[in-house]
């Protein structure tokens, strides 16, 4: 075998070489114009806080700190007593109520049957008249025939009034009888509003029964806790929260010039630095419409004449693809790495 001299082996040692780095520089140069990272970035969650509706003190704790929870799982009771007594009384004054509407409406029916019965003496009045007129007449006739008295047709003439006199206070009963059912129709009616005000606060009680029962509204993990047994709660107080940590997102802020190709839908690797080893994946889903100090209370001014130019970040959140059962729990507010590729979307298609 030939063996190859000194001077000839360096040479071709040092092309290789020279090839290698120039290759690895080209692989370098070329990722970091297609991928953009930062480690200004976190995990997120966007936690609920739980508060009651209701006052009163505390009568249990079902629930400890950093407990994975279900919707609707019941995380603490208020000591119901008083709203009990308070459903109580409101279920007693429906009862009143509906009892006073079916006094009302039973009292309308028999004034409808007043009415009929006076309706139907008018009716007879109105028979009697015309009998009496007709008498009235057959005895004028017979009187200027000569065949009758005056006498007898002065009678006849008295029936016919008092037959109109009777009908007349017929009339005016039926009328009051009348008016009398316009009052009890409104009677009616009050009592019908009173037993659905009635109903209305017992179902309001009811309500407010339940919500002595504090329940989760989301699944997550119990954060914050601070009830205790036999603290006194009022509503809108914050008495805990609960984090859907299954739901968690990664906000990364990266620089103005970051975004120039970055858009929704492009492919991240997100490297948690309580877990270097376990990278995650995940998406682009959108990039802030400003840069946190654009949403401050107080906006910087610029019209001092002391300006000095600082690169502004802009968040971009990213979504992770579905965590395999043995991926490590992520908490919220955890450090990340974010390598956004600008050029890959989830589909593979090139931007």
């Amino acid at each position: 075998m030939k063996i190859l001299s000194l001077r000839t082996l360096l040479p071709r040692t040092a092309a290789l070489a020279a090839l290698g780095l120039l290759a690895y520089g080209g692989w370098s140069w070329s990722a970091s114009t297609t991928t953009e990272s930062t480690d200004d970035a976190t995990i997120t969650a966007d936690h609920t806080i739980v508060a009651p509706q209701v006052s009163g003190f505390i009568d249990a704790v079902l629930v400890d700190d950093n407990q994975d929870v279900k919707r609707g799982q019941l995380l603490a009771r208020i000591d119901d007593r008083d709203y009990q007594a308070s459903l109580a009384a409101a279920s007693a004054e429906l009862a009143v109520a509906a009892a006073q509407l079916s006094n009302a409406a039973a009292t309308l029916e028999r004034q409808q049957a007043v009415i009929d019965q006076a309706h139907a003496v008018t009716r007879a009045d109105l028979a009697d008249i015309r009998y009496a007129e007709s008498e009235l007449q057959r005895h004028r006739r017979l009187a200027s025939e000569g065949a009758g008295t005056q006498q007898v047709f002065e009678q006849a003439r008295s029936r016919l009034e008092m037959a109109q006199a009777r009908q007349a206070e017929h009339l005016a009963t039926l009328q009051a009888a009348r008016k009398q059912q316009e009052v009890l129709v409104a009677q009616r009616d009050a009592a019908r509003a009173g037993l659905q005000r009635a109903q209305a606060l017992k179902d309001r009680a009811d309500l407010n029964l339940s919500y002595t029962q504090i329940t989760s509204p989301i699944d997550g993990t119990i954060g914050r806790r601070a009830l205790r047994v036999g603290a006194y709660v009022s509503p809108g107080t914050a008495i805990l929260a609960v984090v859907p940590l299954q739901q968690a997102y990664v906000v990364a802020n990266f620089r103005e010039r970051q975004l120039m190709h970055m858009r929704p839908g492009q492919t991240a690797t997100i490297t948690v630095d309580a877990y270097p080893d376990a990278p995650l994946h995940g998406r682009v889903q959108s990039i802030a419409p400003g840069t946190g100090l654009s949403f401050s209370p107080v906006a910087p001014s610029n019209a001092t004449g002391n300006f000095t130019k600082v690169a502004q970040r802009l968040p971009v959140k990213i979504v992770l693809d579905a965590l395999p059962d043995n991926a490590p729990r992520l908490r919220a507010g955890m450090s990340v790495e974010a390598v956004v590729d600008t050029v890959a979307t989830l589909d593979g298609d090139a931007q």
